[in-house]
């Protein structure tokens, strides 16, 4: 009897520095898998790499695994749990492929092993990769249409190359990247530049032959690759490749052949969750679905109904309503150019009878429970009902976030860096000098009380940057990153909070939040007038009126040059188009709200209750207080607090007049 035939190992494991440099010395082209001990080697990528060394047959394709904590040369790749692929010939690197991309790593392996071969057979140079640290966050590949790329680059249009640039770039796929900069540096955008080098090819292979335009460029229009300027045109182009970055950013998009990314709801029921979760995540990834956000929840009966209200009257309702409130269920939103249809095809029918019988390999016939009758995943049906029911799982909250005048100049970077990391979605960002007359109807809730102007010449003091930000949760979420509004206090309850390490006082205290959603909703509109922002956080809208932003005669020539001209340009639209009253324009720009918007927030505070966002609050003494007991009622018996006043009717005018002169709140301010 023949003896069964031994498999031959795909990959092989590489697990010290002398191991490493034994693979290097080997002849073609090797694909390593290097990975962090306590996570392991990436499995959903080992039957795409048998299926290619079987379609090939090439004796010079190898495949390797290497464990970075045990090989000093992998170093700079510790302490990083995304997929990370290296190809090298020759022993020098050729390629990096971040992230489980199947359609990537298939056409990366084919370039260059096509590459290697004539480096071997031909003497060809081999082109090497110098790694400098970049993070790609996500990536996209796509064929630009004409009109398309006169967008992209209308900033060159009145270039003598414009048209030929058109052609060139409309001609063929490109591949769009969002980079983070490396580790330990603060400026991601002059660093890609430097890496590039410079636009004329020849220069760059004169001054920077280790560039890559200098590596892979073929003349001035042909440079290989493309940086952004500055931030604004950053902003721009990263707003045409990836319109729905944000969200997605998370996930690491999988987006192909030029295909915008569709996103699905699935879900994996109590019964299998706990078992089968690690199992199913894996055959997500292996049918090239990223997980874009997550949630592990426990469903009540009256959600379960709103959720599948359609289904209610079923004959199987009952034991669906069971199973889905028998334990937590794990919600998923997953990403790719067909999410919909791909999940779909991977669920399988959705009777389980049927889907044994008809497709025995689909995910509903292989996680069965055989005691019941109700299949244990779940999947939009179409891309409206999917968009429907993320909205379900992932309903997204806005708020209103500033950076007043004394933290932008010194903390804007900084702060923003911390929102951004901090999960916030940044859907709309303005640097604006505000008037006198849009700050006290912003802060009019304060009007009359003894701070009040000394806000008002706070906030028009210089600019301010006001965002949208968008989070599940992000009213309470973004007052919890700020901290509490005194710093001293911030500083003992919230170390780590912004006003800890930014504000100055309590009147200076770097920030502002709204404090529940009825007021976010106020102050967006107030802001940035009449908007729409979907599920992934990105808001379309008409930008308010502000012709009645000014900017201080005081300013430095050299800092509000630009600013006045800008509000020139503004207040001369305003006299040609628009005679209404300011007064009038403010009231307008609160008097309606979004309908939908409304439906979704809470009922109006009770008559009477204001935000004490900015108000001067109490002493160190009262905040001893406040630590063991709940906030004053009102900024005016905070006021009295600090001033030691006890009149239960509140301090006159008198009396806050006269204490103010002589309190140390005078100095602070």
């Amino acid at each position: 009897m023949a003896g069964k035939k031994k498999e031959t190992t795909l990959q092989i494991t590489v697990s010290s520095q002398e191991q490493w440099d034994e693979m290097l010395a080997v002849t073609g082209l090797t694909v390593v898998d290097v990975y962090q001990g306590w996570c392991g080697p990436c499995k959903a990528v080992i039957s795409l790499f048998r299926k290619i060394k079987n379609e090939l047959g090439d004796d010079l394709l190898h495949f390797a695994v290497a464990e970075v904590d045990n090989v000093d040369s992998l170093q700079e790749y510790r302490g990083k749990c995304e997929p990370t692929f290296l190809f090298y010939g020759g022993g020098q690197l050729v390629a990096v492929v971040r992230g489980a991309n199947a359609p990537l790593l298939q056409k990366t392996i084919r370039e260059h092993l096509v590459a290697e071969k004539k480096v071997l057979e031909e003497g060809a140079d081999r082109k090497v990769v110098q790694e400098a640290g970049f993070e790609i966050i996500c990536q996209e590949e796509r064929t630009l249409t004409e009109d398309e790329a006169r967008g992209l680059y209308q900033h060159q249009s009145e270039e003598s190359h414009f048209e030929e640039l058109i052609r060139f770039m409309s001609s063929g796929p490109c591949r769009a990247l969002v980079i983070s900069e490396p580790e330990g540096t603060d400026e991601v955008i002059p660093l890609w530049k430097e890496f590039i080098g410079p636009t004329d090819v020849e220069i760059a292979k004169q001054e920077k032959p280790e560039s890559l335009r200098a590596l892979y460029g073929t003349e001035k229009l042909f440079n290989a690759v493309h940086g952004c300027d500055d931030k604004e045109q950053a902003a721009r182009e990263l707003a045409f490749f990836f319109p729905n970055f944000g969200a997605g950013s998370e996930a690491h998009n999988d987006a192909e052949t030029g295909q915008r990314v569709e996103k699905t709801l699935a879900l994996i029921r109590p019964d299998i969750l706990k078992d089968k979760k690690e199992s199913i995540l894996q055959k997500i990834s292996e049918a090239g679905l990223t997980i874009a956000m997550q949630k592990e929840i426990l469903l009540t009966e009256k959600q379960v109904y709103e959720f599948y209200r359609e289904h209610t009257e079923a004959e199987y309702f009952p034991a669906l309503l069971q199973n889905m409130t028998s334990g937590p269920v794990l919600a998923l939103a997953l990403a790719s150019n067909d999410a919909v249809s791909r999940w779909r095809n991977q669920l399988g029918p959705q009777d389980v009878r049927q889907a044994k019988e008809e497709a025995p390999e689909s995910l509903r016939a292989r996680f069965a429970v055989e005691s019941i009758p109700i299949n244990q995943l779940h999947g939009s049906n179409t891309p409206e009902e999917a968009e429907r029911e993320l909205k379900f799982f992932f309903q997204m909250e806005h708020t209103l976030a500033v950076i007043k005048p004394d933290a932008i100049e010194n903390h804007k970077d900084m702060i923003v860096q911390k929102i951004e990391e901090g999960g916030f979605i940044i859907s709309q960002m303005e640097e604006k000098v505000f008037s006198r007359e849009l700050v006290e109807e912003f802060y009019k809730e304060h009007k009359g009380k003894p701070f009040f102007d000394k806000l008002i010449d706070y906030m028009t003091e210089g600019p301010s940057l006001t965002m949208i930000l968008s989070k599940e949760n992000a009213v309470e979420e973004w007052r919890n990153l700020m901290g509490p509004r005194d710093p001293e206090k911030a500083k003992k309850v919230a170390p780590d909070s912004l006003r800890a390490k930014f504000a100055k006082d309590v009147l200076r205290n770097s920030l502002h939040g709204p404090t529940d959603r009825m007021e976010a909703m106020e102050k967006i509109k107030f802001l940035f007038g009449d908007i729409n922002i979907g599920v992934d956080g990105i808001v379309q809208g008409i930008e308010p009126n502000l012709e009645k932003i000014v900017y201080p005669e005081y300013m430095e020539e050299s800092e509000g040059t630009q600013l006045r001209a800008d509000a020139v340009d503004s207040t001369e639209k305003t006299e040609v188009g628009d005679e209404t009253p300011v007064d009038t324009q403010i009231e307008n720009s609160k008097s309606t709200f979004d309908e939908n918007l409304q439906k979704n927030l809470p009922e109006e505070a009770p008559e009477g209750q204001v935000n004490e966002e900015d108000s001067v609050v109490a002493s160190n003494e009262v905040e001893a207080k406040e630590l063991a007991s709940a906030e004053p009622e009102s900024p005016d018996d905070a006021y009295a607090e600090h001033l030691n006043i006890s009149s239960p009717d509140g301090p006159t005018e008198e009396e806050k007049e006269n204490a103010e002169g002589n309190s140390s709140i005078s100095d602070s301010i």
